[in-house]
């Protein structure tokens, strides 16, 4: 069964196309089962550049933890701030 798809709206930025997948469904518009899966091997996360005062006793320990798996410090923190907020998962 073919269905018949919506055309896609033209959006004026991020934030209005953000605003009106949040409340259409997207299968009216797109054929998934055509999708094909890709790979962006050279798109990198945007990121930007903080500074932050810590104690250096919490410091000395995160640079402990961070050795004990062969991490940077600075991404181990990076990767417990985003376990902390559900946004990385490590197993």
């Amino acid at each position: 069964m073919n269905k018949q798809l919506k055309p896609l709206p033209r959006f004026a930025n991020e934030d209005e196309e953000r605003t009106f997948w949040d409340t259409h469904d997207s299968t009216e518009y797109i054929d998934w089962n055509a999708a094909k899966k890709v790979s962006f091997p050279n798109l990198k996360p945007t990121s930007k550049t903080i500074t932050l005062r810590l104690p250096i006793n919490l410091l000395e320990t995160i640079k402990i933890e961070a050795n004990k798996r062969d991490v940077p410090y600075q991404s181990y923190i990076k990767m417990k701030l985003g376990e902390a907020f559900g946004i990385y998962h490590t197993s």
